[in-house]
C-alpha cells in the first residue's frame, strides 16, 4: 500500500483539519465532536441541512458545505458511519430556528444513527425530518443496505435541497423538493479496480486486469456482474439502459447527466463516458439540459464511474441553477 498518509488511524481527523485550513472562507471545523459547519453558522430563518457518512467518498460531504447546499456535514470513519454524538451537535450548530433536514444515504449504519439524532435533537427542541437517498439501480440489497444504495444522487439532492433552504422554503417543503429530486433520480456505477482502505492496507476486493464490475457499490460492494473489459461505449450501454428502465425515462424528458469519477478515473475518461451517454439520450429523444462531469463521490482510489440521470421540471432546473458556493460546487456568485 502506497498512500500519502501518516498514521492511518489519523487519515480522517488530519484530513478534515486539512479541508478546514485550507476554506476557511467556507467552513469551520469542529473537531470533538468532529463535523464540518458554514464558517458564517447556522442561517438564522432558514432550514438548516445535515448529511454525513463514511470518509473515502471526497468531496461528498464536506466539499457541498457552503451557500446554497449543506449547512453542516459529519464525516465517520472511512467507509463507516459517524456515531450519532457528532451528527446531533452538527443539527444544533445548523438550526437557524427553521428546523434542520437530514439527508441520509441509504446504508444500515448511516440510517440507524441519523435515526438517533433526530430523536436526539429533537429532545433538545429542533425539529428533524429525514429524506433517504437510494439512485443506484444496481442491485436492491447489498453487504451495507437494506434496499437501494444511496450513491452519486445525493449530490443532485443536496444542491436542490439547499437552494430551496436558502430561498426561504419552510422544512416540510425543503423535504419534499429532496424527495422529489430522489424520486426522479437513478444511478449506476461501474469498477475497474478497488480501492484500499488505509486501515486494511490491502484492496477491498480483486478484479483480474482484464475484468470489470458492473453496478458496484461506493464501498466496493459486488454489483450485477462481473465481465470481460470492452471499450468504453459498450460500458456506458450496460451502466444507461438499467437507468433508463427504471424510472423509466421517456422521449421528450428534460435530464440532468452527471458522470461522477470514482478516484482514480481521469477527465479525459470521464469525458468519453459523457460524450457516448449523451448521444444515446439524444437518440432516444432524451434532452440532456444540464450537465456534471467530475469526481464528487468517489470510493478512495477506485477506478471506475457512475452514471446518473435526473429527470428535470422546472423547478428542479432552477434551484440546480440557483447559486451554490462550495469546496466542491461553486456557480452564480
Amino acid at each position: 500500500m502506497k498512500k500519502l498518509i501518516n498514521d492511518p488511524k489519523n487519515v480522517v481527523d488530519e484530513s478534515v483539519a486539512g479541508f478546514g485550513l485550507a476554506h476557511p472562507d467556507i467552513v469551520t471545523v469542529s473537531a470533538d465532536p468532529l463535523f464540518v459547519a458554514r464558517a458564517q453558522g447556522a442561517s438564522q430563518g432558514k432550514v438548516g441541512i445535515v448529511s454525513g457518512g463514511g470518509s473515502g467518498h471526497e468531496p461528498l460531504h464536506a466539499g457541498f458545505v457552503g451557500f446554497g447546499m449543506l449547512s453542516a456535514a459529519v464525516p465517520g470513519p472511512v467507509f463507516t458511519s459517524p456515531t450519532p454524538d457528532p451528527i446531533v451537535a452538527a443539527t444544533l450548530a445548523s438550526d437557524g430556528g427553521a428546523g434542520v433536514l437530514h439527508i441520509v444515504k441509504n446504508y444500515t449504519g448511516d440510517v440507524l444513527n441519523f435515526e438517533t439524532a433526530a430523536d436526539l435533537a429533537d429532545a433538545e427542541g429542533v425539529r428533524v425530518v429525514s429524506v433517504i437517498v437510494d439512485d443506484d439501480v444496481a442491485v436492491k440489497d447489498s453487504l451495507y443496505t437494506a434496499g437501494r444504495r444511496g450513491v452519486a444522487g445525493t449530490v443532485v439532492v443536496e444542491k436542490v435541497a439547499g437552494a430551496a433552504a436558502e430561498r426561504g422554503d419552510d422544512l416540510d417543503a425543503v423535504a419534499a423538493i429532496a424527495t422529489r429530486a430522489n424520486a426522479n433520480t437513478r444511478s449506476m456505477g461501474v469498477a475497474l479496480t478497488s480501492g484500499t482502505v488505509p486501515h486494511a492496507g490491502e484492496p477491498s476486493f480483486v478484479l483480474p486486469e482484464d475484468e470489470i464490475e458492473i453496478g458496484i457499490g461506493i464501498h466496493g460492494e459486488p454489483g450485477r456482474e462481473r465481465i470481460k473489459l470492452e471499450p468504453a461505449d459498450g460500458i456506458v450501454d450496460r451502466l444507461l439502459a438499467p437507468i433508463l428502465e427504471d424510472l423509466p425515462f421517456a422521449s421528450g424528458d428534460k435530464v440532468l447527466l452527471f458522470v461522477n469519477g470514482m478516484g482514480g478515473t481521469p477527465l479525459v475518461e470521464q469525458y468519453i463516458v459523457y460524450r457516448h451517454a449523451a448521444e444515446v439520450l439524444a437518440e432516444k429523444g432524451i434532452e440532456v439540459a444540464r450537465s456534471l462531469v467530475g469526481s464528487f463521490v468517489t470510493s478512495l482510489e477506485m477506478q471506475g464511474v457512475s452514471l446518473t440521470v435526473t429527470r428535470l421540471d422546472d423547478e428542479l432546473t432552477e434551484l440546480w441553477d440557483a447559486p451554490v458556493e462550495t469546496a466542491a460546487l461553486r456557480w452564480g456568485r
